[in-house]
Parts: C-alpha cells; sequence; structure tokens
C-alpha cells in the first residue's frame, strides 16, 4: 500500500493532544493521496500548510461516497460495503481496504463500552452477513458473534421462538439482543417478555416496514414491552469503520479515536458551539484508507463532555436503513 502515516497508534490515543496529531498526520496523508478529498479541499480554497488543529479541517460531504470512488490508497479494495438504499437514489459505495483494520475497530469499540464480547450472548435481529454480504452491519454483527465464542450466539431475525427460549432460559451471560428497529417492534409486538439480564440494543431503521416513530417513542415501547429501564443504541454508517454506543437516553458516547461536530445548517463551514443544533460532522481516524473526515446529512447536538444526541435528518437527505434517526 500507499506509505502510511507511521501506524498512527489511533487505538492508543489518550488525550485531546494525541487526537490532535494523529488528526493532523491522517489529513495530511488523506490529502496527499485522496484525489477526491484533495480537489474539494483545493476547490475551498483552505491554506492546508497552516493547519495544525483538527477543528479546521475540512469536511468531506457524505453525499461524494454516492458518486465518487473514495480512496486514499490505490490498491484493489478487499470489500466494498453499500448503504441501505431505502430509497431510489444512488447507494453509497465505502470501499474497504483492509477487513482486519475494521474488524479490529469494531472489537475494540465493543471492548471499550462493554467489555470482551466472550462475556455476552449477542442476538441478532437483521439480516445475516451471508444473505446480505454488502451491509457493513451485517458483518459487524457476524463477527462480533464469532467472537462470544458460544453456539448461543446467532441471527435470531428468522427464528423467533429459539430467541424466546433462550431470553427465557436460566443462563449466567448477559444477552445483548441487538436489532434495527423494525425487526426489534416486531418482536415487541408478538410478546411481552419480562427480561432479566438482557441488553436490547437498537441500530434503527423502519425501511419503511412500519410507521414513522420517533427514537423516544420507540424506547418506551421497548421498555414497556420487556420491562426494562433503559434501551441501548449504536450510531455507525456505511461510510464509517467505528461506532458510537449510547447506554440509554439517545446520548452516544464516541470512542477515543472517534469526534463529533456540530456545523451551522445554513452555514457548512462553520462549526456550533455545544449545545447548539445543527449538520453532524464526524472524524473517525479509523477510515484511515478513505476519508476521516465526512459531513453527514444527520441532524444532532454534541454536549459539553463530547457525547452527542442525533435529533433527526436534513430534508433532503436520504433515509437510511440503519443509521439511527430521530424519526425512523
Amino acid at each position: 500500500m500507499t506509505n502510511l502515516p507511521a501506524k498512527l497508534k489511533i487505538f492508543n490515543i489518550l488525550s485531546d493532544s494525541d487526537f490532535n496529531d494523529a488528526a493532523i498526520e491522517v489529513f495530511k496523508f488523506q490529502y496527499a493521496n485522496n484525489g477526491v478529498y484533495h480537489e474539494f479541499v483545493n476547490l475551498l480554497g483552505v491554506e492546508t500548510h497552516k493547519i495544525s488543529s483538527y477543528q479546521n479541517i475540512p469536511f468531506l460531504p457524505i453525499e461524494f461516497y454516492k458518486t465518487q470512488s473514495v480512496a486514499s490508497v490505490r490498491d484493489k479494495p478487499e470489500h466494498i460495503f453499500l448503504s441501505s438504499g431505502t430509497t431510489t437514489g444512488n447507494r453509497s459505495r465505502h470501499l474497504i481496504f483492509s477487513i482486519s483494520l475494521y474488524q479490529q475497530t469494531i472489537l475494540k469499540c465493543f471492548n471499550h463500552f462493554y467489555g470482551s464480547p466472550e462475556n455476552y450472548i449477542i442476538a441478532a435481529l437483521c439480516p445475516d452477513y451471508i444473505s446480505l454480504p454488502e451491509s457493513s452491519l451485517s458483518f459487524m454483527l457476524d463477527f462480533l458473534i464469532k467472537q462470544t465464542k458460544t453456539s448461543e450466539s446467532g441471527f435470531y431475525l428468522n427464528n423467533i421462538p429459539s430467541l424466546v427460549k433462550l431470553l427465557n432460559k436460566k443462563r449466567k451471560k448477559t444477552v445483548i439482543v441487538f436489532g434495527i428497529t423494525y425487526a426489534l417492534m416486531d418482536f415487541a409486538e408478538l410478546y411481552s417478555l419480562p427480561l432479566e439480564n438482557v441488553i436490547i440494543l437498537e441500530t434503527g431503521g423502519m425501511k419503511g416496514k412500519r410507521k414513522e416513530m420517533t427514537r423516544e417513542e420507540v424506547h418506551e415501547c421497548l421498555k414497556n414491552k420487556f420491562f426494562i429501564k433503559k434501551t441501548h443504541s449504536e450510531y455507525s454508517m456505511c461510510e464509517l469503520l467505528s461506532q458510537a454506543y449510547s447506554s440509554g437516553e439517545g446520548i452516544f458516547v464516541p470512542p477515543p479515536w472517534m469526534k463529533i461536530f456540530i456545523r451551522d445548517a445554513h452555514d457548512p463551514l462553520t462549526i456550533l458551539q455545544a449545545e447548539k443544533t445543527g449538520g453532524v460532522n464526524i472524524i473517525d481516524l479509523s477510515n484511515i484508507y478513505t476519508c476521516s473526515f465526512i459531513a453527514t446529512g444527520d441532524l444532532g447536538v454534541v454536549h459539553h463532555n463530547g457525547s452527542f444526541t442525533i435529533s433527526g435528518r436534513f430534508d433532503h437527505s436520504d433515509t437510511r436503513g440503519c443509521n439511527l434517526l430521530q424519526s425512523y
């Protein structure tokens, strides 16, 4: 591959200074090697040699993933993930040049929030990876399921009776029911179970299969049906390698190598202060081979401690099938 920044040590970031050093190094690398990003930055008239803070790095609009091959290396991709394609628009294409890096990112994100997958049973309510190989979510869950090293983990979308049996039995390990929103709501419509030692973790996505509901309505329904205090959530998208997780109330925490910024909805080059609503910009340093600096179509708020909430989508943006939205 093209010479990469000194291996970056992105998973060893301990401070804002560490993050800044890594982000600047990634920016220089991607500006030099990513043709799409290079041209975009030049069209903005940015004096790149003056950028010394990650807060001044330009963000590439996510729409470029639908029309361009966004890549910072010239190798053949090992895999290509596609966005869910819930509308008639073009689907985003994320070229994956290192499956092992994606796997490492998945595992480190999960470990950061929940600890080792071996401590859990993961029951996935979404299409399995074999039937939907272009789905980054299905790949992620397939990988995490294998890391649990138990036959009780698996994809249960087409085997709900077995899931009910699993949830009702006595066991030492916590079960994480990790599902697309419409599948979780379908499950909740069929069953009302007092769940113990179970985490319900939704990842958004009605895919037009159910009526639109706010995240709060979905979470309240799941809490009432399963007699749980909180509904967990996961936030990511086809164009990212990293995941942020929420342990309740829709407040997401990014891993140390990921930061969220909010841009002015009317002036996309202006970054807003904490607690202001606007467009969501993301730095994901795991995206070293594509682009780590992305302006998404989501609306949200960053809180003073770096956590964030997602409040919806821009009107012109496609509805995502896996991405967490306020209105599904």
